[in-house]
């Protein structure tokens, strides 16, 4: 015999806590009674995902030496830099502010995030080649900038990671 089959009380009062705990949650959650919100900002449609074949379509058209990064690398590589950006279409800032869209974008100039000032006044425009020195090290790259991250001292890593970049941020190669 089991041990809880010798206090069959508790098998009679576990499952109906556990649904009254559901049910006092979901409560909480209650109707939306929240003014609406004021930003009258339609939302950007969502857009797909890019499948796998249009994302090495991307990648081969990028130039040297970046159609010949390796993207699984860029995405670990990127890990380090997860807990601060988000690079998805209409992501939110966090730390750091959202990536999509990025490359070809003046630097500190995302809407609704608050740059330091060294950013603010910066006057430059994010490429793969700025983005390269910036990630070699931040901190030298602009001084008094907000950005804590010691930087990726690897040259593939970044190569890796600027790719990856083009290829989920929204980039679009140029035709030639």
């Amino acid at each position: 015999m089991s041990r809880l089959s010798s206090f069959p009380s508790i098998r009679n009062i576990a499952a109906p806590a556990v649904a009254l705990s559901s049910v006092l949650m979901l409560a909480a959650c209650g109707p939306n009674d929240a003014a609406p919100a004021t930003d009258s900002t339609p939302a950007a449609p969502k857009a797909p995902s890019p499948t796998e074949a249009e994302k090495l379509a991307v990648l081969a058209a990028l130039p040297a030496p970046y159609n010949e990064a390796d993207l699984d690398n860029g995405r670990r590589a990127f890990a380090r830099c997860r807990s601060c950006h988000t690079i998805t279409p209409g992501g939110p800032n966090m730390t750091g502010p959202n990536l999509y869209g990025v490359f070809g974008s003046k630097a500190g100039a995302k809407e609704k995030y608050s740059y330091s000032h060294a950013m603010r006044t910066a006057d430059f425009t994010w490429d793969a080649e700025t983005l390269d020195h910036w990630l070699q090290n931040p901190r030298t790259f602009l001084p008094g900038n907000k950005m804590s991250f010691a930087g990726l001292p690897d040259a593939t890593d970044r190569r890796d990671v600027i790719a990856f970049l083009k290829v989920e941020t929204g980039f679009k190669p140029q035709s030639e």
